[in-house]
């Protein structure tokens, strides 16, 4: 019984998974550094990777994150932290549509083989006409309470 509930639970994970990583947003690396030397495999960094809002024109964001080394880390088996730092910057003029869908994904990145990945969701503050990219990390289960924001101001020209 226990047994059959655990199978449902990763078919389920994987159906999920297959699911929602249609949302996926070309990432540039920049660059690394090494945080810790691996005998076997490649070292712990952070990586910088770049990406383009996919909807909203001349907005650019950085990500800095964890990337896992080691043997598991160097064949793509290991889990990386949910340590992540963002920045968003107006790289050109922003024209916004009439509509903002609140709280859209823009950008996802698994960080583990199937149960976690990091995700960049943007919202709008109307009142303020700031943009706001909040990134974090979840899992399947249990995800975790770090992220980081940034926010872009829409300055009118009027």
């Amino acid at each position: 019984m226990i047994t059959l509930m655990i199978i449902n639970r990763i078919i389920l994970t994987i159906f999920m998974t297959c699911l929602f990583s249609s949302i996926r947003v070309h990432s540039e690396e920049l660059g690394s550094v090494d945080t810790a030397f691996k005998i076997f495999g490649p070292d712990h960094k952070i990586v910088v990777e770049v990406f383009d809002d996919p909807d909203i024109k001349n907005v650019t964001c950085y990500i800095s994150r964890a990337k896992t080394g080691g043997i598991t880390g160097g064949l793509g088996l290991a889990e990386d932290t949910a340590d992540a730092a963002i920045s968003c910057q107006q790289i050109g003029p922003i024209i916004l549509s009439d509509k903002i869908t609140q709280g859209k994904v823009v950008f996802r990145k698994r960080t583990s083989l199937i149960f976690k990945k990091l995700q960049v969701v943007r919202f709008w503050d109307q009142k303020r006409n700031t943009l706001v990219y909040l990134a974090y990390s979840d899992r399947m289960i249990d995800g975790s309470p770090k992220n980081a924001l940034s926010t872009v101001p829409v300055v009118s020209n009027h």
